[in-house]
């Protein structure tokens, strides 16, 4: 696969949306402990519900609207802070690619660095607060080093990569305190924990990346 289209998007994020149903209990779980515990129904219903509102936008191919409309959808299907922060990142993606009517891998590149900034900006977060915005952002930075240095990489290195840095991401997280919502007030918990948010933004990657190891 050197190039995918409006066509195949939806079928994109049906994988994501199967693999958040399989981790719906383990990420209610982890946020039980830290949150509201519901976290993990958060991500099922707004992945689960997101391909079929990108199947029904009819937009002459646009990608970028495609995703944009999409996602406002999905924040009216979820609008919990974490649900807002998923279809924040999602538009602003689609922001990015406004008028492209196919994608090449290092695009998925700057799909995940405007998913991060998305994320950035609505929720007001920075690097270190121990948010999704640590796993996305170590992915965004992966797949970019990868595309410098290889830019012929397919979308399955692109995604591989994006994993591996979401993956240390997570990770650093053990070593950080919370300072949002439920979690702050818990957050002699958090010590030696991955966060549950930068683990939902692994998994959204891994998601992806299973598409691409499906259509090689």
């Amino acid at each position: 696969m050197e190039k995918i289209t409006a066509n195949d998007v939806p079928a994109m994020f049906d994988c994501v949306s199967k693999l958040f149903a399989e981790k719906k209990d383990e990420l209610c779980q982890m946020d039980a402990v830290m949150g509201d515990g519901d976290l993990g129904l958060t991500m099922s219903k707004g992945y689960g519900a997101l391909p079929g509102f990108l199947r029904d936008f009819t937009g002459e191919g646009d990608i970028g609207k495609m995703l944009f409309k999409g996602a406002m959808k999905m924040q009216n299907t979820v609008p919990s802070t974490m649900g807002t922060l998923m279809s924040s990142g999602v538009m602003q993606a689609g922001k990015s690619f406004k008028g492209k009517t196919e994608l090449v891998p290092p695009d998925m590149a700057t799909y995940i660095e405007s998913f991060a900034e998305g994320i950035k900006k609505r929720g007001k977060c920075e690097l270190g607060d121990r948010t999704i915005l640590d796993s996305v952002d170590a992915a965004a930075k992966s797949a970019r080093a990868l595309v410098d240095q290889n830019p012929e990489a397919s979308f399955r290195q692109v995604m591989d990569a994006a994993v591996e840095g979401a993956k240390a991401g997570c990770e650093a997280t053990k070593d950080m305190l919370p300072r949002f919502g439920k979690a702050a007030v818990h957050a002699a918990k958090a010590k030696g924990v991955i966060d549950q948010g930068a683990l939902a933004g692994q998994y959204m990657l891994q998601g992806l990346r299973n598409y691409f190891a499906d259509n090689q």
